[in-house]
This record gives C-alpha cells, sequence and structure tokens, in this order.
C-alpha cells in the first residue's frame, strides 16, 4: 500500500473527503518527523514506538578497493511495534 492508497482507505473508513484525510496524514507525519527530529520519541499505545536513535561515526572499508573510508556520526529513525500491532498482524 502506497500513501495514496492509504488516503483513499482512512477516508472511506472515516467519511471525510481525500483532500481532509490527506491534509491530516501529512500534518500527523510532519509531526513525527519535527518530534524526532528534536530527539524526542512519539509513542501511540497499541500501535508502535518511534524513536530516534544516534549511530556513531566509525571507520569503514570500501568493499571495491579496501580502502578505510570514515563514515559520519548520524541520527536514524526507527519504530518498535507495540503487543496491539503484533497481535494484529499475527491473527492473520
Amino acid at each position: 500500500m502506497n500513501k495514496a492508497e492509504l488516503v483513499k482507505a482512512v477516508a472511506e473508513a472515516t467519511k471525510l473527503s481525500q483532500k481532509d484525510t490527506a491534509a491530516v496524514l501529512n500534518a500527523a507525519f510532519d509531526t513525527i518527523a519535527d518530534t524526532l527530529a528534536a530527539g524526542e520519541s512519539v509513542k501511540i499505545v497499541g500501535f508502535g514506538t518511534f524513536a530516534a536513535h544516534k549511530r556513531a561515526a566509525r571507520t569503514s572499508r570500501n568493499p571495491r578497493t579496501g580502502e578505510a573510508i570514515q563514515i559520519a556520526a548520524s541520527t536514524t529513525p526507527a519504530f518498535k511495534p507495540g503487543n496491539g500491532l503484533k497481535e494484529a498482524v499475527n491473527k492473520k
């Protein structure tokens, strides 16, 4: 399912227009991204937790040449599913 299909499915389930549904979903996604960028987590009970994890700088090797390269530190988003989501997925 892509974003357009998600918007359509939620619009049908809530009886809202697709335009309004897209605005709500975009606002939710933007809020989650902004919260993670601020270093906080987003917990949705029964669904899961979005968090930002810091990755330390490290040295690696270029697989083609074997040359050592430095990989910069970064922050990456992560998702940990909640029990409600796990149970819903395992029902089928």
